[in-house]
Formats: C-alpha cells, sequence, structure tokens
C-alpha cells in the first residue's frame, strides 16, 4: 500500500508543481508522478541541510516540502535547457 500512496503524492505534488511552473501541457502524468517523487527527495535532502524538522508520513509540511524540491527541480531543468520566459530574463 505503501508505494500506491508514494506514487498518489507524488502526482499530485508534480501537478501542482507543473501549474505553479506553467509545464502542466507539456507533462503527462508519468512525468508528474517522477517529478512529485525526485521533488519530495530534493525538498527533504534541502530541509534536512538546512535544519528542518524530519519528514514523516504524508501530511502538510510534506506536501509543501515536496513541492518546493519539485519547483526547484522543474525550474533547475527550464534554466539548463534555456526554457525560460523572456520574462524572467533568459
Amino acid at each position: 500500500m505503501g508505494i500506491i500512496l508514494w506514487i498518489v503524492f507524488g502526482a499530485l505534488v508534480g501537478w501542482v508543481a507543473s501549474i505553479i511552473m506553467k509545464t502542466n501541457a507539456k507533462q503527462g502524468i508519468l512525468l508528474n508522478i517522477l517529478v512529485g517523487i525526485v521533488g519530495a527527495v530534493i525538498g527533504g535532502w534541502l530541509m534536512s541541510f538546512f535544519g528542518g524538522s524530519e519528514i514523516i508520513g504524508f501530511n502538510f509540511y510534506s506536501f509543501v516540502v515536496s513541492l518546493i524540491g519539485a519547483v526547484i527541480l522543474i525550474a533547475g531543468y527550464k534554466f539548463i535547457t534555456g526554457s525560460m520566459p523572456k520574462e524572467i530574463g533568459m
């Protein structure tokens, strides 16, 4: 049951991050899941690096931390590929 929760949680986080970063039309469900799960790992690592509390279970705090990680992941990808909108300055 745990892996199913990770997939659903990853899909939700990835979907919200793609809406925030305006990549929703380019991402499908599989990429949303991948971005959400990798974003959770990135966000968890950043929170532990900066002294944040440990992430245990699925709650609002873990959603926010995962969302921050997913947004950072999408922004990093956009920066590397050069697909930033002109309004941002690239």
